[in-house]
């Protein structure tokens, strides 16, 4: 069995791919994100992942307020050759439609909230690569989802306000996870995944 030839647009433009470039792919190019200048294609989801990551989105739109608003697959445009795509992102809502629309990405100081969800492939990148420039952006709060004891554990994180943005822990929560920032929240966390 020969393994078929990649497509045409996979190949890199000349100067590598940047994050203006990825608005070039073809419609039928699969979910990807840009990290270091490299596209990383998902895997596919497991149920797990799915659920509380549709769960989560519900929750998020019941509670936030109405200057606030929350979107799945989409990238935050970081840097030239940065454009992540956590599994769910809480912004500053638009009141101009034109421009919400038709957008691909968001900026960092619309940001207020990256969730991403722990995948077996994507441990490192959600751990460690993303959170890091997730806070050297500037997005004031970072939140990770492990799954532990085949429920879900939210992991909560704040920047910390020092010359060199970091995150540091706020919370872990396993149970209900309850909180006044990035805005009054109280969650069944073992919800998410039944």
């Amino acid at each position: 069995m020969t393994a078929e030839p990649l497509p045409d647009w996979f190949m890199p433009p000349p100067g590598g791919w940047t994050a203006d470039a990825m608005d070039d792919l073809p419609p039928g190019a699969p979910r990807m994100e840009l990290i270091d200048g490299a596209l990383i294609v998902f895997s596919p989801q497991i149920r797990f992942h799915s659920r509380v990551k549709r769960r989560l989105s519900t929750v998020l739109e019941g509670v936030l307020p109405p200057e606030l608003a929350v979107d799945e697959e989409m990238t935050i445009k970081l840097g030239k050759r940065q454009r992540p795509e956590p599994d769910i992102l809480v912004y500053r809502d638009t009141d101009d439609p034109e421009v919400g629309d038709i957008r691909s990405y968001y900026t960092p100081d619309e940001v207020l909230l990256a969730v991403e969800i722990v995948s077996e492939e994507s441990q490192d990148r959600d751990r460690s690569t993303k959170p890091l420039k997730y806070a050297q952006a500037g997005i004031p709060h970072f939140w990770r989802i492990e799954r532990e004891d085949g429920g879900p554990a939210v992991y909560v994180y704040e920047l910390d306000g020092t010359k060199e943005p970091r995150y540091i822990p706020v919370t872990v929560a396993r149970e209900r996870l309850k909180l006044d920032l990035p805005f009054p929240i109280d969650i069944d966390v073992r919800a998410l995944s039944r």
